[in-house]
């Protein structure tokens, strides 16, 4: 069975709700591409199974990479709050058949894995001893 178009999956799902932009659908997977990119680097051979930590690391990494200190902000504007949201993105294409699954793979592997402020706010705040120097 031939697995559907990308972009008509994310139009269909944001049309039917509205929570994550259509950016957000394609950044995830993006996400997902990096991991696997990297997988296949670091030891060959095909695809394998990506846990939610790991897809939710490679998210945090790229969001990171692209947009620096504009990734909360960035995310947030696409809906984007938590890590959770991501899991619920990656559970929406794997019903609509986008992505696979296996057995184990449950949505609580996405649950609070990381502070978005912490991973995307925090790095880029000047640190208290940088204004004393400066000033």
């Amino acid at each position: 069975m031939e697995k559907p178009a990308f972009d008509d999956v994310v139009a269909a799902l944001v049309e039917k709700d509205a929570r994550y932009d259509r950016e957000a659908y394609a950044f995830v997977r993006d996400s997902l591409m990096l991991v696997l990119a990297e997988a296949r680097k670091e030891h060959g051979g095909p695809d394998r199974q990506v846990s939610g930590p790991e897809l939710v690391d490679g998210f945090r990494r790229l969001a990171l990479r692209r947009f620096g200190p504009m990734a909360g902000t960035v995310l947030e504007t696409w809906g984007l709050h938590a890590t959770r949201d991501a899991g619920v993105i990656v559970f929406l294409l794997i019903e609509a058949g986008v992505f696979g699954r296996a057995p184990e793979d449950k949505l609580e592997d996405f649950e609070d894995l990381f502070d978005f402020q912490e991973a995307f706010v925090a790095p880029f705040l000047p640190r208290s001893g940088d204004a004393a120097r400066k000033g």
